[in-house]
């Protein structure tokens, strides 16, 4: 068996293991021959390298142009020396030499390897980027590896992913070789290769894990409306079944809870609660705040608020502990809830007439005529806008206006000057008419953020003398000034 053999059988196996194109091999091979033939013959050296992917043999040549004098020997030879070659060569012919690799050197040979070892590389990193990105927004199943400061590192195959801290469920181990199943938030290619992010707390976690144990949410039957999560403790999700033949609560809860199950222990004993989404937000809401039982509910469509009222015996059931149920209740709906009993209804009069007589279905409309008519008056702006651009002058003098640019440039500088000179120095509040102070004011609270806030998430790492250290060495170099 002779080397070309050898050589291709190898390639051969590097192409299965690997899974690397082998068209991508010989483009690599030509690639560091090239680089090591113009380690000896110059940059400027005109290298062909030619490789039958049948039979192995490899063909190394340093062409080189026919002229009358030569400017660079590595890509040049003279008229004379190419008629002692051959009889019939003119100017503007290439001449081709054949090059040995044997007789590289070391340093040639070394360059050979890492270009062939590189393009490996790269390829692979592309191969394993392109067999990831397919499964980004998926769910993979990840073996714990190792912890890294605050840092999660599971293995998902051929790749590594990583969960930050801020994915990490609250107060849940990972312990080495744990099995877990993680959401592949994004797959990104960097200078080492891809890097797989991927959360445990993230809700679609929720969602991609119900479709592994609900055949009718994978198959479309049943569709997850919203879903609001707080991470290792409690979890909503809304369905709507687009048959009305199947049931989708009782679809996602699966026979004896065991569906429903499943999901719950692969969350560490996480709380699911599934509720039947519904287009009438007074139902919505009211189911959203299961498992209490709603009394009356009264909506303001106009801001998004909704009054309740539950039995005073259930008070606490529908807010929950430190307001949990009526948080996630919120956020699955989108409306703000006010929850009363219905003793401190009746003391303050809670919900009014007036209230209860707010008609959802004419707000619909009013808010799609709006809409609609805001369409209209945008594409008519628009059409203005392009009409105007289209009325355009057709006898104007191209080149008289590329005269007057020109003069215009030409005295640009003179202008400026001559009005630096003649004109006082003034100050221009340009947007003081348009700035409103109140413009943010409205939509802005000051309480979104308090329910999922942590006080003591970055006590650990927070040094409270690190800025009074740094006040005192300001006020003595001030001092010695």
């Amino acid at each position: 068996m002779d080397n070309r053999t050898e050589l291709m059988e190898a390639l051969s196996q590097i192409s299965r293991e690997k899974g690397i194109d082998r068209n991508i091999i010989f483009e690599a091979i030509e690639t560091s021959l090239v680089s090591a033939c113009k380690r000896n013959f110059g940059t400027n050296a005109n290298i062909k390298v030619r490789i039958n992917e049948n039979s192995g043999n490899v063909e190394v040549v340093n062409q080189k142009e026919v002229v009358e004098e030569i400017e660079d020997d590595s890509c040049q030879i003279s008229l004379e020396e190419a008629l002692k070659i051959r009889k019939d060569y003119e100017i503007g012919d290439i001449v081709d030499f054949a090059v040995d690799p044997k007789v590289f050197g070391r340093i040639s040979a070394q360059t050979a390897k890492q270009v062939v070892v590189q393009k490996f590389r790269e390829a692979e990193r592309d191969i394993l980027y392109n067999e990831y990105i397919s499964k980004e927004h998926d769910i993979l199943t990840g073996i714990v590896q190792r912890r890294e400061r605050r840092n999660v590192f599971v293995s998902l195959g051929r790749l590594e992913g990583v969960i930050l801290p801020l994915e990490q469920m609250p107060r849940e181990p990972y312990n080495f070789n744990d099995r877990i199943k993680v959401y592949v938030m994004e797959v990104k290619q960097t200078n080492k290769g891809p890097q797989v992010n991927v959360s445990r707390n993230h809700p679609d976690l929720v969602k991609r894990l119900f479709e592994q144990e609900v055949p009718e949410i994978f198959d479309g039957t049943v569709e997850v409306k919203s879903i609001a999560r707080e991470p290792g403790v409690r979890s909503k999700m809304a369905v709507h079944s687009r048959n009305p033949h199947v049931d989708p609560v009782g679809a996602c809860v699966g026979q004896s809870g065991y569906r429903v199950n499943v999901v719950s222990n692969e969350l560490r004993g996480e709380k699911l609660d599934i509720i039947q989404w519904s287009t009438d937000p007074i139902k919505y809401i009211a189911a959203a705040l299961s498992p209490s039982r709603v009394t009356t509910v009264a909506i303001n469509p106009y801001d998004m608020t909704a009054k309740v009222i539950v039995p005073d015996h259930q008070l606490s059931l529908a807010i929950g502990k430190e307001g949990q149920n009526a948080r996630l209740a919120a956020r699955l709906t989108g409306w703000r809830i006010d929850i009363r009993s219905e003793t401190q209804a009746e003391e303050i009069g809670f919900i009014s007439d007036e209230d209860l007589d707010v008609d959802y279905e004419a707000f619909l409309e009013e808010k799609a005529k709006a809409e609609a008519k805001l369409r209209a008056m945008e594409e008519a702006e628009n059409a203005e806008i392009v009409e105007t651009e289209l009325n355009i002058d057709a006898d104007t003098d191209v080149g008289v206006v590329a005269e007057d640019v020109v003069n215009t440039e030409e005295t640009k500088v003179d202008i400026i000057e001559a009005d630096a000179e003649t004109k006082p120095k003034e100050v221009v509040e340009e947007y003081d008419d348009d700035y409103d102070d109140d413009y943010y004011d409205d939509d802005y609270d000051d309480d979104y953020y308090d329910d999922d806030y942590d006080d003591d998430y970055y006590d650990d790492d927070y040094d409270d003398d690190y800025y009074d250290d740094y006040d005192e060495n300001v006020e003595s170099s001030k001092e010695k000034e």
